[in-house]
């Protein structure tokens, strides 16, 4: 593992020169755009050593080198999700290079659905906490112990500190901004209203398909983490409404803009 780690981040470094990212952000489906205006250096998934490749819809599958709005980002436009198919440690290696190229920070977004029957869709959540559905966990197995412990604790995966920053933004630019629980699940499939119900009574707020194993392993690396969940679609059971990813896209673009203001907003005070 270690010779691969290596060779991935001498791959990047030969590509972003002496660009030192402090700030990752994961852009989930949908949310990409707002890399897309950067004056950055772009690097596609499929020539760096060690990545796998993004196959959904709504992710470009590239990494962008990028000064933005005075901070050193890197972008994570598309991520690896386990219903593609992909081993816990695919889907979290990307945070493992991250964090040897020393980003100290993870924004972690997603189109989530709503499961609280006071959300909307094109809602905002900031992540409060998760419950891990997926049947795995991306520690499993890990022998990288130099960055942390095996056994990490897990009182506070999503930083309070940065989560009042999220907050205190939302509320300068007028955003309402929920908060809640996120359920995580492994997917493809869409929860079933039964599950739904079984999720809302556990204390769960959204329902998604990521970011738990992503949230995991930041933890365990000890990179502060914030994650904010765009409220793409209600679930299964609490509106009428059949499910789809082109519903997803479609909101995720119709608020694309209130997220990039808030984004950016983030990205300068952290």
């Amino acid at each position: 593992m270690n010779n691969i780690v290596d060779s991935t981040v001498a791959y990047l470094k030969n590509n972003i020169s002496n660009f030192e990212p402090e700030i990752a952000v994961i852009l989930g489906s949908g949310l990409g755009n707002i890399a897309d205006a950067c004056n950055g250096i772009k690097i596609p998934y499929c020539t760096i050593p060690g990545f796998g490749i993004s196959t959904v819809e709504g992710h470009k599958g590239q990494l962008v080198f990028a000064d933005f709005y005075g901070k050193k980002v890197v972008f994570m436009q598309g991520r690896f999700h386990f219903y593609e198919g992909y081993p816990m440690q695919t889907i979290t290696y990307p945070f493992l290079v991250f964090k040897e190229l020393g980003v100290k920070k993870i924004i972690i977004t997603n189109a989530a659905g709503g499961i609280n029957e006071s959300f909307s869709a094109g809602d905002f959540m900031l992540i409060d906490d998760h419950i891990n559905f997926m049947g795995t966990n991306p520690l499993v197995g890990v022998e990288i112990l130099k960055f942390g412990e095996r056994f990490p604790d897990m009182s506070e995966v999503y930083s309070k500190r940065l989560g009042k920053i999220v907050k205190d933004c939302a509320l300068n630019l007028e955003i309402e901004l929920k908060s809640g629980v996120y359920a995580a699940m492994s997917g493809p499939s869409y929860e079933t209203p039964a599950e739904i119900r079984m999720l809302r009574l556990l204390g769960a707020d959204a329902v998604g398909m990521s970011t738990v194993p992503e949230a995991i392993f930041s933890n365990y690396c000890g990179m502060e983490v914030v994650g904010i969940s765009c409220i793409t679609n209600m679930a299964a059971g609490v509106s009428n409404d059949k499910l789809s990813h082109s519903e997803v896209i479609a909101t995720a673009d119709i608020v694309s803009e209130k997220f990039k203001k808030l984004i950016i907003s983030v990205i300068k005070v952290i």
